[in-house]
């Protein structure tokens, strides 16, 4: 009896196969005919945002979680030379203290996070980001050109920046160190 009760209670084979046949050629419409716009200036509906940001937060927290930082991430050089950095690599997107809006900037979407208003992220999320990059966002991943004092100096010029006035900034930028292809050249297995 109970056997009975449970078969009528299950789908039958034929019925989950049928239904999963339909699911694929409707998955496969949806992407020959193009009907999600992926174009920057049309955003994500809500669920979809939603479910990438959910997506990108949990991905740089777990592979975040086991990156240490150096003991001397908030001393002066490495602010002094991730000051330059930032100038030349980040500031284009994230913009920085009195910087107007770029035009590439206006231009992301998702919209790059104003790292000076905002430092919500611990270092370790803050390397791995600058390290790997996002895909869909437009954040390259610069630990394929940079190796990773360069990226940690980065990252304490970034965990300072919310405290910088427009002046500070400025004169941050100013007092970096100039070469950059020079400091390059002078890393580990750089050329």
């Amino acid at each position: 009896m109970n056997r009975d009760r449970l078969r009528y209670h299950l789908p039958s084979l034929s019925f989950v196969a049928a239904l999963a046949v339909m699911l694929v050629i409707a998955a496969s419409g949806f992407l020959w005919f193009g009907v999600y716009n992926i174009g920057a200036d049309a955003p994500h509906t809500r669920g979809v945002y939603a479910l990438l940001q959910s997506l990108r937060d949990r991905s740089i927290a777990v592979r975040a979680r086991d990156i240490t930082p150096p003991a001397d991430l908030a001393s002066p050089a490495r602010i002094s030379v991730g000051a330059g950095l930032y100038a030349n690599m980040c500031s284009g997107c994230h913009l920085g203290p009195g910087v107007e809006r770029s035009e590439i900037s206006q231009g992301l979407y998702p919209q790059a996070p104003e790292l000076a208003r905002t430092n919500d992220l611990n270092p370790q999320q803050q390397f791995w980001i600058i390290k790997h990059g996002v895909k869909l966002s437009a954040m390259p991943a610069w630990g394929k050109t940079h190796p990773d004092p360069l990226i940690w100096d980065m990252v304490a010029f970034i965990r300072k920046l919310p405290s910088l006035s427009p002046d500070a900034y400025r004169k941050a930028v100013a007092s970096a160190p100039a070469d950059h292809d020079e400091m390059m050249k002078d890393m580990p297995g750089m050329k």
